[in-house]
């Protein structure tokens, strides 16, 4: 796993009607220690709530990034949820990759994953530990 990947979790949540369903999320960086940091993206806009412009949007009720339409299965506009969301265990991750349970869909490079790691560093849920990493991720980003 490296920072930049998204993946799509396919047992993220229950549905109401009980089946598993799928989620997308974005690796940010590799915390000390070997902790996975990252966030769900979301294609959902409610409405105003979610802004295109600017990109980088830290109000309520929904923090996000604005990441435009990525393209696969990502075919419609999605964001980046900056809402808080714990560290994943890696040796996990990594055993729900060889089950097939979380697959590799894409990769965010360059100047968006960069301002995307800003954006999200400097958000309200982020930790002080998951900032630390974030900003050390987008440091390496010239």
């Amino acid at each position: 796993m490296t920072p930049g990947q998204i993946y799509r979790h396919s047992h993220f949540y229950m549905g109401d009607d009980g089946k598993p369903k799928p989620k997308f999320f974005l690796i940010l960086a590799i915390a000390r220690g070997g902790d996975v940091v990252a966030r769900l993206l979301t294609s959902g806009s409610i409405g105003a709530a979610r802004p295109e412009q600017p990109a980088c949007f830290h109000g309520d009720p929904y923090p996000g990034f604005f990441l435009g339409v990525l393209g696969g299965n990502l075919s419609t506009k999605s964001w980046l949820d900056l809402r808080g969301l714990d560290e994943f265990d890696a040796d996990l991750l990594a055993l729900n990759i060889r089950k097939d349970i979380i697959a590799l869909e894409g990769t965010l490079a360059g100047t968006v994953f960069r301002d995307a790691l800003l954006c999200a560093a400097a958000a309200n849920d982020t930790s002080r530990r998951q900032e630390i990493a974030i900003r050390d991720e987008a440091a390496k980003i010239p």
